[in-house]
């Protein structure tokens, strides 16, 4: 009896195994909304094949083989359930007819029935994420409930547990391969038993293997619900660059009021002085596009100044040390810079002019918004 609890039990690991295997491609995990009462519901019919392992052949010696026609019968069953969510559902399930009251090693007939109530824990679903298009679901399941044997009119409680393996056909039917477990009181199959440990011995035991169809009735599936935490995840990080862009915009507004305020009336090193101070650029968190367009009206007087006198340009670009890895914001501000220069070379500057400095993550300048800046400078 132990030996073959145990051969069933990795029979149900190695399924459970081969039936993920048959996903290859990843699972997208999501929440679903809760469904109505009348959604996800199913009915299944099975045939089976049964052992029987009474309290009364404690002792005798007989072959634990559940192959032996006095141990083994036919039975068929008929179940219906609902899904209450993706992992877990409950079923009604009966099943009976035909089975062994063993005695001896002659054919002992006792007619039964089982009534379980048992509850389904859709493994595949809940370890993997739900997939209407999945193929394989492993689904063990446990639950008590009320037996009776018609041949020798006695009832009692039991408990139940197994494995059931769907294979899902279409949308509306799957078939059914079921290994399961019916733990009786000592009289079950009719007889009382004298066996006095407590233990599976002093059970009547039921073993079955049941191939079937489940047939989902009405609405199926499941509808995804929004991920709240990622949409305010989002919505963080548009209005976070929004403020970012807004602070870039207001900086250097500050800036050109500061330079014109100071502007000395014009003189011939004038020109010179102005053009030589450095032009920033900004962009957004993360971004190589540039944050403003505006910006560029500094760019375009710096490249008119550079062309005519054939200077030389320094573009350096920055990122700020706040974000990212320090390997990320090497390459950030070299793409920062290179997009600067992509806009020099357009307004008419030779690329042999123009020399790319990439500083990586900075904090020079407060608040750190400021450091998502490239630098333009005539050079020296």
């Amino acid at each position: 009896m132990r030996k073959l609890l145990i051969v069933l039990a990795f029979a149900g690991v190695s399924a459970a195994s081969m039936a993920q295997n048959t996903n290859t491609v990843p699972t997208e995990k999501y929440s679903v909304a809760t469904n109505s009462f009348w959604s996800n519901w199913f009915v299944q019919v099975g045939g089976q094949w049964n052992a029987w392992y009474s309290d009364q052949e404690v002792g005798k010696g007989l072959s634990k083989n559940p192959f032996k026609s006095f141990r083994s019968g036919q039975a068929i069953s008929f179940s219906v359930g609902k899904w209450f969510t993706p992992g877990i559902g409950l079923r009604t399930k009966f099943a009976g007819i035909w089975g062994k009251t063993v005695l001896d090693d002659n054919k002992n007939t006792n007619k039964y029935w089982t009534a379980n109530e048992q509850v389904l824990f859709n493994l595949s679903n809940m370890f993997f994420g739900y997939n209407p298009t999945r193929v394989w679901n492993f689904i063990p399941f446990a639950g008590a409930g009320i037996s009776r044997s018609c041949t020798y009119n006695r009832y009692g409680q039991q408990f139940s547990a197994g494995l059931l393996n769907e294979f899902n056909v279409s949308k509306r039917v799957a078939v059914n391969v079921e290994l399961g477990w019916n733990l009786m009181t000592r009289d079950a199959d009719g007889v009382e038993g004298t066996y006095s440990k407590r233990n599976l011995k002093s059970k009547d035991n039921d073993l079955y293997a049941e191939v079937g169809l489940t047939f989902n009735l009405g609405k199926t599936g499941w509808e995804k619900t929004p991920d709240v935490a990622a949409l305010q995840a989002l919505s963080k990080s548009q209005l976070d660059a929004l403020n970012a862009q807004l602070s870039d915009e207001q900086a250097e507004n500050a800036k050109l009021k500061d330079a014109l305020a100071n502007q000395k009336p014009a003189e011939p090193t004038v020109t010179k002085e102005i053009v030589n101070t450095p032009i920033s650029v900004f962009f957004n968190l993360g971004k190589s596009e540039i944050a403003s367009k505006k910006d560029l009206v500094n760019i375009k007087a710096l490249a008119s100044y550079a062309k005519d006198n054939n200077s030389k340009i320094t573009v350096t670009g920055n990122a700020d040390s706040a974000t990212g890895s320090a390997k990320y914001n090497k390459k950030l501000s070299e793409k920062r810079a290179n997009k600067i220069a992509d806009v020099l070379v357009k307004l008419g500057i030779s690329r042999d002019n123009i020399s790319i400095v990439a500083n990586g993550g900075v904090d020079t300048l407060s608040p750190v918004s400021y450091n998502r800046r490239a630098i333009v400078q005539i050079a020296q």
